[in-house]
């Protein structure tokens, strides 16, 4: 292609954009079995593979002929070129000069071999997270430790002692049965165990800690980083990250962060302050849950647990699917016979109006050994419209629910149905997609801080009166949400709103100025700058063990690098968004129709502030966000 005397859009850009789709259709399955059937033979193949496909991506990003025939093809067509065209080619561009294309030749092979060191410590890092947790079991041989515990959760534990061979019940440090001990169990030592297993998992004192330790791993990854930046002629890794961002610097990130926090902090104290007058006593970080739900309970009336049976799974996916034919016309239909990788996975296909199909997705609910901990959407198949052939977009939609034990449904919790509803926006990101270019299709080519957006957007609709009826249904009597326990529940959606936003701020902070500042003459500084932030935005006490950086897969194994702000910028815009929808009606059809025609279907083909500003008419305001959450503009 390189060798080209001409080379244009049809004869260059599509069959590179073909090659991509083919490595992705073979490799993005691979990278989902490894999160989701972890097992000894599966990560030895991925770690073999890992360095090849950082190689292949180093070389090709750094192919100075390739880049001279994008750049011909922009010279001599990019007048010509339609919008997703030339975002191809602009992106494209763009990336080379990331990759360091225009660096001399020993400059690139550093690069090449910071890259593959990159790649292969956030594999590790993801991997000690999740060993360190399966490594942990609480045993418990007295029924009284368990008090205040769901039936659900306590039929488990005994289910996993008999499976053990062992006496009593065994709590597993999963996600669902951390989230149930923190908000449920009386025992405070119970509540103090489990919380320091999951807040030490991958450091020097969780569990099996001299096998999973993630502080060596920091400790490199850190400097390798910033040296990456400044080999592309960055500040700082947070210079760095920018470039493919929707904000322009890191004084604007911080502002935006700083700003937040300000609003938020007058009313987190009130609202710890309430707390600890709730409960009597100081509150260690291992008692916010707890006292949170048992104060929110005392107001509303209302809590988590006594919600669970009006959630079944099935009635709740039944639910997102109506409300997706409400909004969009598109039917999801479960498809039989299709092959999955585990019992419990379903497969469904996504129909238009005129029952074509236009996309499918694999859905896979429940918590299990071999699964990481958390909720994600991925690609499995990315869309394409090339000529070569067309591709539907497939995505992989992952949560980790508490599996049925027998006939019964497993049964949500409010706070797992707005999880769901989250990540099924993003696979409606994917799914709904019009753009014909894999590398701008979807989530693809979307700048990092709104990718955030559809999820976001999709967790508002779990909070209003005429969606909720669509989603619940007691597990026994069908009945839908009562009225009485709506109205409370819809009151619980502010309750500690400011001190959620604060801990979400001292993540997003402690992220970016890790990337931001970081002097390779001091190190890593991990734990001072945690603590410079906490003194300044934390309200709750952190407990002295807590060693939550060496489990913050998000920035150290995942893609949200310099990037965890996204997240409160993305509710921004989202809040924003779905004000449009209550002021034309939740279920406006045209309202919809213009949301899935500027964002859903653009996917990376559209810069995303101009996206927003298609679909909103002006720039985004934060105040609905602000009167969403209950917190004074």
């Amino acid at each position: 292609m390189t060798a080209q005397p001409n080379p244009t859009f049809a004869s260059l850009v599509v069959p590179v954009e073909e090659l991509s789709y083919r490595l992705s259709r073979v490799w993005s399955p691979i990278g989902h079995f490894n999160a989701v059937a972890n097992s000894a033979a599966m990560r030895e193949a991925y770690n073999e593979c890992v360095p090849l496909l950082t190689a292949y991506s180093s070389e090709l990003g750094q192919n100075t002929a390739l880049y001279a025939a994008y750049a011909h093809v922009l010279e001599q067509e990019g007048g010509t070129l339609d919008p997703a065209q030339r975002k191809t080619v602009d992106n494209a561009l763009r990336d080379f000069r990331l990759a360091g294309v225009d660096l001399p030749p020993e400059r690139q092979t550093r690069y090449r071999e910071v890259m593959q060191r990159l790649a292969q410590l956030g594999t590790k890092f993801s991997e000690n997270v999740l060993d360190a947790g399966r490594a942990y079991t609480r045993s418990v041989t007295d029924g009284c430790e368990l008090a205040g515990l769901p039936s659900n959760a306590i039929d488990r534990a005994a289910a996993d002692a008999r499976e053990a061979d062992q006496p009593g019940w065994l709590l597993k440090l999963d996600q669902p049965t951390y989230m149930t001990v923190m908000t449920s169990a009386e025992n405070a030592q119970l509540r103090h165990d489990i919380y320091e297993a999951w807040i030490t998992r991958g450091s020097e004192l969780g569990p099996s800690a001299g096998r999973f330790d993630n502080g060596p791993i920091i400790a490199e990854l850190l400097p390798l980083r910033h040296e990456l930046a400044q080999l592309l002629g960055f500040k700082s890794y947070a210079e760095y990250a920018l470039a493919t961002r929707m904000a322009k610097s890191t004084k604007q990130v911080l502002g935006f962060l700083e700003d937040l926090a300000r609003r938020c902090m007058p009313a987190a104290r009130q609202e710890f302050s309430d707390l600890e007058e709730f409960a009597g006593r100081k509150l260690n970080a291992w008692d916010l849950a707890f006292y949170s739900e048992k104060l929110q309970e005392s107001r509303f009336k209302v809590s988590q647990e006594a919600v669970r049976p009006y959630f079944p799974l099935p009635k709740v996916l039944a639910g997102l699917f109506a409300l997706t034919e409400r909004l969009y016309g598109i039917t999801v239909r479960e498809r039989a016979g299709v092959g999955v990788w585990h019992p419990s996975v379903r497969y469904y296909d996504l129909l238009d109006a005129q029952s074509e199909t236009v996309a499918g997705f694999y859905l896979d609910p429940y918590s299990r050994t071999e699964k990481r901990s958390g909720a994600w959407m991925d690609e499995c198949v990315v869309a394409k419209n090339l000529p070569l052939g067309k591709a539907l977009p497939i995505a992989h939609l992952v949560c980790n629910f508490t599996a049925p034990l027998g006939a019964a449904p497993s049964l949500l919790t409010h706070d797992e149905v707005t999880t769901l509803f989250h990540e099924f926006g993003h696979g409606l990101h994917h799914m709904l997609t019009r753009v014909a270019y894999p590398s701008i299709a979807g989530i693809n080519g979307v700048a990092w801080d709104a990718v955030e957006l559809p999820s976001q957007f999709m967790e508002n609709f779990v909070w209003r009166r005429e969606v909720l009826p669509l989603i619940s249904a007691h597990v026994n009597t069908g009945e839908s949400l009562p009225v009485d326990m709506l109205q409370r529940l819809l009151g619980t959606r502010t309750f500690n709103a400011a001190l959620d936003t604060l801990r979400q701020i001292e993540l997003a902070s402690f992220d970016f100025e890790l990337h931001a500042n970081f002097d390779a003459a001091a190190g890593a500084q991990v734990a001072e700058t945690l603590a410079a932030v906490r003194r300044r935005v934390a309200v709750v006490p952190a407990a002295p063990f807590n060693r939550m950086p060496s489990s913050f897969a998000h920035i150290f194994a995942g893609g949200y690098a310099a990037g965890y702000y996204s997240y409160k910028w993305a509710e921004v815009l989202a809040a924003d968004a779905f004000e449009a929808f209550e002021e034309a009606g939740v279920f406006d059809s045209a309202t919809a129709a213009r949301f899935r025609d500027s964002i859903l279907a653009r996917g990376g083909s559209l810069d995303a502030m101009d996206a927003f500003v298609r679909f909103r008419g002006r720039q985004p305001d934060v105040r609905p966000l602000l009167k969403q959450t209950g917190i004074a503009a």
